[in-house]
């Protein structure tokens, strides 16, 4: 071979290599952006909250914070309660494929597997919100959730997330202090709490939250709960009750829930699944420090504007809540076997756990005295 022809023969040859590694170089940098290259992701949701309460502005931000950390590939636009189905018709809709997902509470599913009310109505036998995630998180209860979605044949895919601090007994016309000033009353709550009011003595209607104000000022309610300072306050609780009873072991330890539809979930990129677990976890501690933020006002500003008058439930009630739940809890136990198997979870890891926090974790009420004292005047330091 000539030097000449061998000199075309290298210019070939590295023409070919160039021309290859391009391609190469290519698939490469298209590999990660296959969401890119169909278009992004849109999904239609709904939450169960009116469009003016604090919980829909909390569903907003879950989808918010999805929207931006997948830079757009994955778009979700959340409507109010009502925009396409009732409020408690999420979770069919979900599942048959109606919204692509949505943002409720668990207790709202409590009429296709009263189990599901477990993630959040009742004293979570002594555990906050928090921890009760703490127990779905590492104690085995994300399992047992899909478990009981798995029963009744729903097609999602569930993350609870965004630890609701204690709700209030709710708000009466003159305040309660004896179980029997319950007896008799038409009264609104949901979940595992139907049946602790009615064991009260309570005739118990269940509602959703923008229904419930209506209600009380047509005295097609006498009493009712729902959540907390800022939701009640928007839905318009003080216009109707200047009675609001703080503390309650009703729903002591609830949370929300995001909740997708699984045909569509699967569907996702691994990389988008894990950006929406995270988003969920993320969601989840912004949503506690804003409501300590907005709840806080809130609460102040019902007693100073709106002249509403708060009292702490007495401990009476709240044992006979305790003892009534039990009653409840055991029956239900003894008719299904996923409810006994959430129970008995639930009960050894807050056997666990709240024997931590109640050994290591000091008092602030101490604090509290110390600095505000009864009157709630700050102290000078």
């Amino acid at each position: 071979m000539t030097e000449a022809r061998i000199q075309t023969w290298n210019k070939r040859s590295r023409r070919k290599f160039l021309g290859e590694a391009a391609v190469a170089a290519a698939a490469i940098v298209a590999a990660p952006s296959v969401v890119k290259a169909q278009g992004p992701v849109s999904m239609r949701w709904q939450s169960t909250w009116p469009s003016k309460d604090i919980f829909h502005e909390f569903a907003l931000d879950f989808a918010k914070k999805v929207n931006d950390m997948t830079g757009g590939d994955l778009k979700i636009e959340v409507l109010p309660a009502g925009a396409v189905v009732p409020a408690f018709g999420l979770l069919d809709a979900v599942s048959q494929g109606t919204l692509d997902g949505g943002h409720g509470v668990l207790v709202y599913h409590y009429g296709k597997q009263t189990a599901l009310a477990l993630w959040g109505s009742g004293p979570g036998f002594a555990m906050d919100a928090n921890m009760l995630l703490a127990w779905h998180k590492y104690g085995g209860g994300k399992e047992l959730l899909a478990k009981l979605y798995d029963s009744i044949g729903a097609n999602v895919v569930s993350f609870p997330y965004g630890p609701m601090p204690t709700q209030p007994l709710g708000w009466f016309k003159k305040p309660i202090s004896k179980v029997e000033d319950i007896k008799g009353l038409k009264f609104r709550t949901v979940g595992i709490s139907i049946d602790v009011f009615t064991g009260l003595g309570a005739a118990v209607n269940a509602l959703p939250g923008g229904e419930i104000v209506a209600a009380l000022d047509r005295g097609l309610l006498d009493a009712a709960e729902f959540n907390n300072a800022s939701s009640d306050r928007v839905l318009g609780f003080p216009d109707v009750s200047k009675i609001c009873m703080l503390q309650s072991y009703h729903q002591n330890a609830e949370q929300f829930e995001v909740l997708f539809n699984k045909t569509k979930y699967d569907a996702l990129p691994d990389q988008m699944k894990a950006i929406i677990t995270n988003a969920v976890e993320a969601a989840s501690q912004d949503m506690a420090w804003k409501a300590i933020d907005r709840y806080s006002k809130d609460y102040l500003e019902m007693q100073t504007q709106d002249k509403v008058k708060f009292y702490k439930t007495p401990e009476a009630i709240l044992k006979r809540q305790l003892e009534v739940y039990d009653e409840v809890v055991k029956k239900k136990a003894a008719e299904n076997p996923l409810f006994r198997e959430v129970l008995e979870s639930q009960l050894a890891f807050a056997q666990r756990a709240t024997r931590w926090e109640q050994d290591t974790v000091v008092s602030r009420r101490l604090a509290f005295d110390h600095y505000f004292g009864p009157d709630g005047a700050a102290k000078k330091i």
